[in-house]
C-alpha cells in the first residue's frame, strides 16, 4: 500500500499540523519507505522462528529470587496514596493524603473554581 500525499495531507490536518511543501514530500518519501520495509519483512518465511518472550509472562517461574522478584514487581497493582519506602529492615508502607482541590487549582492558569480549563485543541 502507497501513502499518497492526501493521505499526508489528511494525516496533518487530524494532528493539526500545517507542513510545508518540502516537509509534506519528505514525509510522504519517509512514510512510503518505512511501509516498503515492513512488506519486505512480511516476506521472510518465519515458520520454524519460535516467538520471543517476554519477561513478565514469566511472572513467578524464573529461577532465581531477584528474577522472579523482579517480575512480580513489574505487575504489582496501582495503590493511590500510598508511599512505598524501603527500609533496612523490610519496606514501610505510608498513606500519603491527595492534594486538596484548592491548592492543586491555586497555580491553574484558568479555572472554573472546580477544574482546570484549557485551550481548546481540537477544532473539528
Amino acid at each position: 500500500m502507497k501513502v499518497t500525499e492526501q493521505d499526508v495531507l489528511y494525516v496533518a490536518g487530524l494532528a493539526n499540523l500545517e507542513l510545508t511543501p518540502a516537509e509534506r514530500e519528505r514525509m510522504l518519501r519517509d512514510l512510503n519507505s518505512i511501509l516498503g520495509h515492513i512488506d519486505s519483512l512480511n516476506e521472510l518465511d518465519t515458520t520454524n522462528v519460535e516467538p520471543m518472550e517476554q519477561i513478565a509472562s514469566r511472572t513467578g517461574t524464573g529461577s532465581g529470587v531477584a528474577e522472579s522478584k523482579r517480575s512480580t514487581d513489574a505487575l504489582r497493582a496501582d495503590e493511590i496514596g500510598v508511599i512505598t519506602v524501603p527500609q533496612s529492615n523490610g519496606v514501610l508502607q505510608a498513606k500519603r493524603p491527595c492534594l486538596p482541590r484548592e491548592i492543586a487549582l491555586q497555580n491553574a492558569p484558568e479555572t472554573d473554581g472546580t477544574f482546570f480549563k484549557v485551550p481548546k485543541v481540537i477544532d473539528k
